[in-house]
């Protein structure tokens, strides 16, 4: 299921301001690869090419080449929507729809993909939220609204939401930064337990969050103000927390900037 990203000389837009410039990368299959920087280097913006959500804010386009084994999302020939259901999105602040019931969260990509029959549907919610390690908490509350839930709760149901229609990569943009430390380390157990499924790529600001739960570790930066964001360095993540081959990856790690 899980498929590796080959990312080449991508460049993204705003309008005429670029936002990052001439990214390149391997993303590896069932591992969990974090992007560090500072606040405004692209890594969000990066994250949402990834999955083509970026060219859906007016005026956003996308340079070069992302290939998701041997397909090429950007192809003429691709469907934008295919590329969501197959690269899902977990965002910062939990967003169940607040008007459907638990069931119906985890279950709505996969009636719109066609799914259909509640005993097919009732299996597939049940092992998505078995995959989120939520079911226990929430099997007999089902038809309850989903917002009412906590707030770690909550970006798990947005978890199991997206792993329903069994995606091959996850992206997760900084989806700890609104919760306790004890949903955090929750939904940091939760990537470490889907990694073995899925391709995980997460944005996160707390470097100890990209120590724990990564294998591989990019740290982005810009050259200045206004600038757009580049990709300074990408390694073991062991390697880019304890010995970088940039100075500007040991400075922001030490915390001299950012």
């Amino acid at each position: 299921m899980a498929k590796r990203i080959e990312i080449s000389g991508l460049n993204a837009y705003y309008g005429k301001t670029r936002a990052i410039e001439d990214i390149s990368m391997t993303i590896e299959p069932r591992s969990v690869t974090a992007f560090i920087g500072p606040s405004g280097c692209g890594k969000s913006t990066l994250l949402r090419t990834l999955n083509r959500m970026h060219e859906v804010i007016p005026g956003a386009r996308v340079e070069g080449k992302v290939m998701l084994d041997d397909l090429n999302l950007y192809g003429s020939d691709v469907d934008p929507v295919a590329v969501r259901r197959a690269v899902g999105m977990v965002f910062q602040r939990p967003n169940p729809f607040p008007t459907m019931s638990i069931f119906d969260n985890v279950a709505a990509g996969l009636k719109l993909n066609g799914v259909r029959g509640r005993s097919r549907l009732g299996e597939i919610v049940e092992k998505s939220l078995r995959g989120a390690n939520l079911w226990n908490e929430v099997k007999d509350r089902l038809n309850r609204p989903g917002a009412g839930l906590s707030g770690g709760q909550q970006q798990r149901l947005c978890i199991a939401r997206a792993i329903a229609v069994e995606p091959q990569v996850l992206l997760m943009d900084e989806p700890c930064s609104a919760l306790d430390p004890i949903s955090t380390l929750a939904i940091e157990d939760l990537i470490a337990s889907l990694k073995d499924q899925y391709t995980i790529v997460i944005v996160t600001h707390n470097m100890q969050q990209a120590a724990r739960v990564s294998d591989t570790t990019g740290f982005f930066n810009l050259a200045a103000q206004g600038q757009p964001g580049r990709l300074i360095e990408i390694d073991d993540t062991n390697k880019i927390f304890t010995n970088p081959s940039e100075k500007a990856t040991e400075d922001y790690i030490t915390g001299r900037f950012g």
